[in-house]
């Protein structure tokens, strides 16, 4: 039997071990897609305990707990900061075959030496060590990137924002990790939200530009891309129902924004036609400014309206969504790709059945301006776990090329989620060490380690051309 989560957890034959402790275990960190509030690090937050940088936003953790059953006061509402960490930490000790169970423990581990199993039996310990190490002035939000070996990463930015707390980051030179916004445009797609028009508005006092036209709307976009580009950002992200294609005429488009900027929602079809070409205004953008494009889909939101109303988005009632179209998705590529104005682009979908018609779809818009241009992105959300993992990159293996993978990122709010580069690191180095023991690649370390840190750190390096 295998010691509990050791040093070698995951890794079940010698060539997996080697992988992971020569070539991966100390590769840096590049994060190019994350959730974290850039004013928490140009603050330097301190966190007072455990439960404000474990459990506050952590949807994740929150669906857990109410599958087993715990009161809403316990996981977002009024109960103490410790009454939730000890229910939490209650709930945890049964989670077996959860990715939770592995996350929260390398984040025990890695972060506040805490190498017991946390449970109701360890709780009151765990949470006496967590906070004392949380008092220490190295675990502040900047110490913790800094400890994580993080180099650079993005966070996830409206083109209406400021980007003021980025400028304070920037201009400041005792901290060497590079924080980039990435653009996210969504409100400004999104025509059939009930408050579109009110963000609007937002977006002309950004751009200084008067919206009485989707030909305004472009031109207050692309000025807003110009500053984002002017602060670093060289990273796009849509979060989509899926990636549809029905195109229409500009007269058709000005229709069906003048008839919004009047008052009156858009009918199914209208909303369909208005979002692909925004879709692709937007992607000769990117192309133009050399930006990459990441494209989430397949994700069904907010389904319990009933807590929607009470707590908001983003509280742990979303959902994988079925109904996505192969065929569309590769008439937009297309569609960009015909006028030379395709960027690199990284394409998830939340629907794990997804990945071979992905996976199909890359070899169709290969050229030579990057290694693996179209990419597959990570195993995403509900998908980021062994399981997950494993089938993506074997997935993308069989039908593309996993060498050329620009590998994880931490899509999370919290600051001690790094280890989930180190939970994929481990799950990559088995994939490949188990195919070296069957015989099925050679056993060439000079090869092998040159994959494994390309996809762990260097691949996404090349890639994005950060300015590291």
């Amino acid at each position: 039997m295998k010691a509990f989560m050791d040093k070698d957890f995951l890794l079940s034959n010698p060539t997996a071990v080697k992988l992971y402790h020569d070539f991966a275990e100390h590769t840096p960190v590049l994060d190019y897609h994350c959730h974290i509030n850039p004013k928490e690090i140009a603050e330097d937050r301190k966190f007072d305990n455990i439960t404000q940088v474990w459990l506050g936003g952590d949807h994740y953790k929150w669906r857990y707990m109410r599958s087993c059953g715990i009161d809403e006061k316990f996981i977002t509402g009024d109960a103490s900061d410790k009454e939730k960490f000890l229910k939490w930490a209650e709930v945890l000790g049964k989670a077996i075959g959860n990715p939770l169970y592995h996350w929260s423990h390398l984040e025990l581990q890695r972060y506040f030496n805490f190498q017991k199993p946390l449970n109701k039996n360890t709780a009151e310990e765990a949470w006496e060590v967590c906070n004392a190490a949380l008092a220490q002035d190295d675990m502040s939000a900047r110490n913790i990137i800094r400890r994580s070996n993080v180099t650079l990463l993005c966070t996830t930015d409206d083109p209406v924002d400021d980007l003021h707390y980025h400028k304070i980051i920037a201009e400041d030179d005792t901290f060497d990790v590079k924080v980039l916004p990435a653009w996210r445009p969504d409100k400004a797609m999104n025509i059939e939200k009930e408050n579109y028009l009110d963000y609007l508005s937002q977006l002309e006092k950004a751009s200084g530009v008067s919206i009485q036209s989707f030909k305004d709307l472009k031109v207050a976009l692309s000025k807003r891309m110009d500053f984002f580009a002017s602060m670093g950002c060289s990273v796009s992200d849509h979060g989509l129902e899926y990636v549809m294609y029905q195109p229409g005429t500009e007269e058709q488009v000005e229709k069906i924004f003048a008839k919004r900027l009047a008052g009156t929602l858009p009918s199914r079809g209208e909303e369909l036609r208005f979002k692909t070409e925004f879709m692709l205004f937007a992607g000769r953008e990117y192309a133009k400014r050399n930006w990459v494009l990441q494209l989430h889909y397949g994700v069904k939101r907010d389904n319990n309206q009933k807590m929607f109303r009470k707590l908001g988005p983003d509280t742990g009632y979303d959902c994988i969504k079925n109904e996505t179209s192969a065929a569309e998705l590769a008439d937009f590529l297309n569609a960009l790709e015909v006028t030379d104005a395709l960027p690199k682009t990284i394409i998830y979908s939340l629907n794990p059945v997804d990945n071979a018609y992905i996976g199909t779809i890359l070899g169709c818009f290969q050229n030579a301006e990057a290694v693996a241009k179209i990419q597959q992105g990570s195993a995403w959300w509900f998908n980021d776990h062994k399981i997950g993992m494993q089938d993506q990159m074997a997935s993308l293996a069989s039908l593309g090329n996993l060498s050329g993978f620009v590998g994880m990122l931490t899509d999370s709010r919290s600051f001690l989620s790094y280890t989930r580069h180190e939970y994929f690191r481990r799950i990559l180095c088995n994939y490949l060490g188990t195919l070296v023991e069957n015989g099925e690649f050679p056993e060439d370390y000079d090869i092998l380690g040159e994959i494994v840190k390309d996809i762990s750190y260097y691949n996404a390096v090349r890639y994005f051309k950060f300015p590291l």
